[in-house]
């Protein structure tokens, strides 16, 4: 299962995606799209948002830290 985190230092609710995700011991790609514009692009252009978190489970995407929508695709 491949999961990326497109995320900002200075988001609180990605915080709480990796935490979810640390305690969970879910292994997890995270991309800092404040710093890499070219990941930026590819999210807006993969979700026409330009909000954070953005969180991609094998291809699906989840907007924001929706933890039911996470736990449900992750089988918690």
């Amino acid at each position: 299962m491949k999961i990326i985190l497109y995320g900002t230092k200075s988001c609180s609710e990605c915080n709480r995606t990796k935490d979810f995700f640390d305690e969970n011991e879910i292994k997890f790609e995270y991309i800092d799209v404040g710093i890499n514009k070219e990941a930026a692009m590819k999210m807006i252009e993969k979700t026409g948002q330009r909000s954070v978190p953005v969180i991609e489970i094998d291809g699906e995407i989840i907007l924001g830290f929706d933890e039911a929508k996470i736990q449900e695709k992750l089988g918690l």
